[in-house]
Order: structure tokens, then C-alpha cells, then sequence
């Protein structure tokens, strides 16, 4: 049985490969399950650049900052766990190497949810006339449902891959775990077991309410851009996309506002219903994981826990 906690902290996690990544807000640890079958544990204090720049806290600037943190932290526990998997010295990801992965992984995710939607949005809106153009509902309600689609279509078939299951139950259990701290029960095996693998703060629900939500931002933004007439019909969309990227900023704030208050008024019952379209898309991203994968996770939440008490 790992130790018994007290004091509430916000906690956050991240699967990985054979193992389990999770966040307090001034610690972040990484459990990962080697070849052998041992637990090894990468732990560090960690800070935010919020606490450094206040302004950063605000609501609405401090989604965006969020969801930067949490990309560059998985991309480092990533990284760690695949070479632990391997059983080789973790090699920290220089300055030069972490920027060029991230803006590669930012600009495939910017690719395949922004600019293909949009453009196969103007395909379809084109043969239904001009009146359809980027200034009517219609073109961004058919680019947010394609995104939609393409994104369960994504996580469904990346969902068949055998690693990545291991991973979607590494996912059920980092969720296990953090409900089992929040109800206030010691982080054990036994305690974390009966809890679902749904949860209401998960990121692919953040995912999801963001590509929602760029529907309505789209809808009500775009009949005041300027149609750029006379510009070539490429060079057009890109400029619209381009524009469509910045105001994802504004959007990812609005959204992770909406999943922090949503979490906490989950009795409520219109809230509830608000949101299950994200619980039931974590059905697709978790599995139901095994004691030894529990073991993994907690111990991750466990020391996650310590260091950020040692650190206060």
C-alpha cells in the first residue's frame, strides 16, 4: 500500500509507453514498467512559466498555457519511457531537438484537424454555392463535423495498433489512480481498481470541446473577415487556415475554462449531460487496465504527491 494523502492538489496525468506520466503543480513524475518488470521512477520539481509570468494565471490565458506545458512535458515523458522500454539511459532532449518535435507535432495536429477539414469544407461548400462561403454557419458546421470524424476516425485506428492499446490502458489506469486521490482513499491497488476509466478532466474531453467550440467561435467570427477578392483561391485558404490557427489560442482558453468548471458541478445534471459526448469518446482512448499497470500509475500519482509536498 503506497502512503495516504490529505490535502487536496490539482494532479494530471499522461499514459506513455509502459507507463505513466503525472503532474502536480510543482512536480511532475514519470513510472514506467521495464523489461524486467521494475518500476522505475524519473522525478523532478517542476514550476510553471505561470508562476514566473502572474498574468499567465488569468482565466482564459491560462488554458493556452496549459495545454503548451502539457505537450512539451508528454513529449519529455514520452520520450523517457521509450527508452526505458528499451532498457537504455534516458538522453534528455536537447533545446534545438525539443523544439523541432514539438513544431512538427504541432504542425501535423495543425495539418490533419485545421487545414484538411477546412479545405475539403470549402470543396463541399463550393458546390452548394457562394452563399456558403467561410461567412455562413453551414461551412463551419461541415468543417467542425469533419474534424470530428476525422478525429474519431484517427484515434479509432490508431486504436488497432497493440502497443497503443497498452498505452489506451495505461490511460484507464493513470484515470483510476486520480480518482482514487480525489476521493481521499490511500493510493493502492485495491482502492483504485473499482473506478472507472472515464474522467470528466481527460484531455481527449478537452479535445473534443475545443473542436466543438470552434464551431460556434468560427460561426460568429468569420462573417467579419474580409473575402479577400481577387486573391488566388489557394492563397485565400491559407490565409483563412492561418487565421483559423491563432484563433485556436482563444478557443483552447474558452475550453479548458468550460472543463474546470464543468468538473466541479458534476452533480449537476445538465452538466452531466453536457459532458458525455467527451466521456463516451474515452471510450475509444482507455481500456480497462491490469493490477500491475494500477501499480505503475500509482506509483507515479504517489511520488508526483511527495515531491510536491517537499517542494511547497
Amino acid at each position: 500500500m503506497l502512503t495516504e494523502v490529505s490535502k487536496k492538489i490539482d494532479v494530471g496525468g499522461q499514459a506513455v509507453i509502459e507507463g505513466v506520466m503525472m503532474r502536480a503543480p510543482k512536480s511532475m513524475t514519470i513510472a514506467v514498467r521495464k523489461p524486467d518488470g521494475q518500476i522505475f521512477t524519473k522525478e523532478d520539481v517542476w514550476h510553471s512559466i505561470s508562476e514566473r509570468i502572474p498574468f499567465l494565471k488569468i482565466p482564459f490565458f491560462r488554458g493556452s498555457v496549459a495545454i503548451l506545458e502539457a505537450l512539451i512535458n508528454g513529449i519529455q515523458a514520452l520520450t523517457f519511457s521509450a527508452n526505458q522500454a528499451v532498457d537504455e539511459e534516458d538522453t534528455p532532449m536537447g533545446g534545438w531537438a525539443m523544439f523541432f518535435t514539438i513544431s512538427l507535432s504541432l504542425g501535423l495536429a495543425l495539418f490533419l484537424f485545421v487545414a484538411v477539414p477546412h479545405l475539403l469544407s470549402a470543396l463541399l461548400t463550393q458546390l452548394l454555392g457562394e452563399e456558403t462561403g467561410v461567412e455562413s454557419f453551414l461551412f463551419h458546421l461541415i468543417d467542425g463535423i469533419l474534424k470530428i470524424i476525422i478525429f474519431v476516425s484517427y484515434v479509432w485506428l490508431i486504436s488497432l495498433s497493440k502497443e497503443i492499446r497498452r498505452v489506451f490502458e495505461y490511460h484507464g489506469a493513470e484515470h483510476k489512480s486520480i480518482y482514487t486521490y480525489e476521493a481521499g482513499e490511500s493510493l493502492s491497488v485495491e482502492n483504485a481498481r473499482k473506478y472507472s476509466t472515464l474522467h470528466p478532466r481527460c484531455g481527449t474531453a478537452f479535445i473534443l470541446i475545443v473542436l466543438i467550440m470552434s464551431i460556434l467561435f468560427f460561426s460568429v467570427v468569420f462573417p467579419f473577415v474580409p473575402k479577400l477578392a481577387g486573391l488566388p483561391t489557394i492563397l485565400k485558404q491559407a490565409i483563412y487556415i492561418g487565421f483559423k490557427i491563432l484563433l485556436m489560442f482563444p478557443i483552447a482558453g474558452v475550453a479548458y475554462e468550460i472543463l474546470k468548471f464543468s468538473s466541479k458541478r458534476l452533480t449537476n445534471p445538465f452538466v452531466h449531460t453536457l459532458i458525455l459526448p467527451g466521456l463516451w469518446m474515452q471510450k475509444l482512448t482507455t481500456r480497462e487496465p491490469s493490477d500491475d499497470q494500477l501499480e505503475v500509475a500509482l506509483a507515479a500519482l504517489d511520488r508526483a504527491i511527495q515531491i510536491h509536498n517537499q517542494a511547497s
